[in-house]
């Protein structure tokens, strides 16, 4: 593996780059993913704060770090898979490798109540290079997770007893509650201080997780979670949304029936969120494919990249101009566009109507960006849960 420098990337504790096609996936989909390159360290924090901190190539440091455990978050989720593989580093982790597949392995679940053979078939294919990655790292300790397509298939339990069974991985079939948590965890940090009440959402294949962070923001290394006010998973994702209503094809009408369909099951934490909006600072965090593919289009980049996506900031006004440019677009034209590609061609206004929903039922002037999200909040998980901080600060 190349050990050149390849910047830094931070967060506190869902999905990424791979090529050029954001973080939910891309054209040349079997490479491995772009947003979490090896070699990269993450830090508590902004990404500002990443320019402080710089690798040392000392032979004493490299002898070191092979001595670190390595730790692996598998997230397989509707759209999905992806693995993420860090150790430990001085603040947060330090990425030594990832992969990225389009598996869509809840395909047809938004008629339909089974994953198919195709599906499956996808998928168990994706998951043997993960077993060989996590198997050649060396892991100590990780955390397979499967989402929503796995919770509404009828057959998704035996699914993930064929994948213990034949691959020796087992997965577990997390709840909403727990998926929203993890969201959250894994991108909290690219809250703003300042912010007195910040919503943070998570536009998923089969579902779309947001959570009414609220009060001030906790200690850098203490639990994000514990700002949660309010917390909601809607069974709906850019997969599902675009099976019932058309991907392909999107008219100004079928855009704003899946605005609305979304609007009607985001009511009632509308409801119960509702004075979020109205606290100093306020401002949307989102992460998924749907977000990182709004900033990459906004930034015009030739190229996805994540170290200038994550951490955007982006106005109001600019994310109502991409949405616009993208409903004037064909199948073809988005196909052809670097961040978004033809994997995600059909996906990705049903992404942009999840949000608009959200937008308009959370107006705020201020949306921030994370190509960050479920692994990473695996992966803070773990390495807190293991004292990896503490023993280094008592040293």
């Amino acid at each position: 593996m190349s050990r050149r420098s390849l910047g830094l990337m931070t967060v506190t504790v869902r999905d990424e780059a791979v090529c050029n096609g954001g973080p939910s996936g891309a054209p040349n989909a079997s490479l491995a993913s772009s947003s979490s390159l090896p070699g990269r360290t993450l830090v508590h924090g902004d990404p500002a704060r990443a320019a402080q901190v710089r690798p040392n190539g000392s032979s004493a440091q490299h002898t070191e770090r092979s001595r670190r455990p390595a730790y692996a978050a598998l997230d397989l989720g509707t759209n999905n898979c992806r693995l993420l593989i860090a150790e430990p580093a001085q603040v947060g982790f330090r990425v030594i490798d990832a992969f990225s597949r389009i598996v869509r392995l809840g395909e047809g679940l938004g008629s339909g109540d089974r994953l198919t053979d195709g599906a499956i078939r996808r998928t168990l294919e994706a998951l043997r290079v993960c077993r060989t990655k996590m198997e050649a790292r060396g892991v100590v300790r990780s955390r397979l997770i499967a989402t929503e397509a796995c919770r509404l298939a009828a057959n998704g339990p035996a699914f993930i007893k064929r994948v213990r069974d034949e691959l020796g991985l087992r997965f577990e079939i997390v709840d909403r509650r727990t998926e929203a948590y993890l969201a959250v965890t894994g991108c909290a940090a690219l809250a703003d201080p300042q912010a007195q009440s910040v919503m943070v959402f998570d536009i998923g294949g089969g579902s779309t997780e947001i959570a009414w962070l609220d009060g001030p923001p906790p200690a850098m290394t203490a639990d994000p979670c514990k700002r949660i006010r309010a917390w909601d998973s809607l069974p709906v994702g850019v997969v599902t949304l675009a099976e019932r209503h058309g991907g392909i094809d999107v008219t100004r009408q079928s855009f704003e029936w899946m605005v609305n369909d979304v609007s009607e099951r985001l009511a009632k934490f509308a409801i119960v969120a509702g004075a979020a909006a109205g606290a100093r600072h306020f401002h949307l965090l989102g992460t998924s494919g749907t977000v990182t593919t709004v900033g990459g289009v906004h930034l015009r980049l030739p190229r996805y990249d994540r170290r200038r996506v994550d951490g955007l900031w982006m106005r109001r006004d600019e994310v109502s101009d991409v949405i616009e440019q993208l409903l004037q677009t064909r199948f073809d034209q988005r196909a052809a566009n670097p961040c978004i590609g033809r994997d995600r061609a059909d996906l990705v206004l049903a992404g942009c109507a999840i949000l608009e929903a959200i937008r308009r039922a959370f107006p705020a002037d201020r949306l921030r960006i994370a190509d960050r999200g479920l692994r990473e909040g695996i992966l803070m998980n773990l390495m807190r849960e293991d004292g990896v901080w503490r023993r280094k600060d008592a040293g």
